[in-house]
């Protein structure tokens, strides 16, 4: 039996203009999740990354305590949805990031705004009531998902350990195949998922199995501080 274990970035850099690099907290998050993998995980036999720059950051900052000296292999099945996308479309006067920055730092918690925006963005995104407006619509990019998956089965092969270091999106997409939740449901899952959090499945040949959801362990205890989900 093998095991796939997908990994969450540590956190960006919310209401910066590059939000996809990772914050000092996201960096901290990778290294301390790299020195947990030490003695849980120390022979990956593959790692994998989405293509986006907080997945690649993530990696290499958690290799750089795990002590894993692998190839990182790109699967850009593995990024995350156009999330820029899903807010321009649910609130137009925000085509420009800038003017969304702007308005949230205004309110009295950003991070909480902005988290109410983006859940009504994603469930006018995931209804499929307005897939024709979308480049990419919810069960294309679940579709996506699940294929770069089947990529790291074929390419790791029978009784083998990966690791992917994704987003949110994607591993909230995988889970929902695997545990065959409605649409309306999936999000309920990333809404809950911690930064730099693991996620496992085991595999077989008879079949492709849940085992952990959003492990962080790591984080709790005297390095809860840690403990973020945006």
């Amino acid at each position: 039996m093998g095991a796939v274990y997908l990994v969450r970035h540590g956190q960006a850099s919310f209401g910066k203009a590059d939000y996809d690099a990772l914050s000092e907290t996201g960096f901290e998050q990778a290294r301390v999740l790299g020195e947990s993998l030490r003695s849980r995980l120390p022979r990956p036999d593959a790692l994998f990354t989405g293509s986006l720059r907080r997945h690649r950051e993530t990696a290499e900052a958690c290799q750089s305590t795990w002590g894993v000296d692998l190839r990182l292999q790109s699967l850009p099945g593995f990024d995350e949805f156009d999330q820029d996308e899903l807010i321009r479309l649910h609130t137009p006067r925000y085509a420009d990031p800038a003017t969304l920055r702007q308005e949230l730092m205004t309110t009295a918690d950003p991070r909480r705004a902005f988290q109410e925006l983006f859940t009504q963005a994603v469930a006018r995104w995931v209804n499929g009531q307005h897939d024709a407006e979308y480049q990419e619509t919810w069960s294309a990019f679940r579709q996506r998902c699940t294929q770069a998956l089947d990529t790291v089965l074929k390419t790791l092969g029978p009784s083998a350990t990966g690791v992917v270091f994704t987003s949110g999106g994607p591993i909230t997409a995988v889970c929902q195949e695997l545990l065959h939740l409605p649409d309306e449901h999936a999000f309920r899952i990333n809404w809950m998922l911690t930064n730099c959090g693991v996620t496992k499945l085991i595999y077989s040949e008879r079949g492709r199995y849940l085992s952990t959801l959003n492990e962080h362990a790591h984080f709790e205890g005297a390095r809860r501080a840690l403990i973020t989900y945006r």
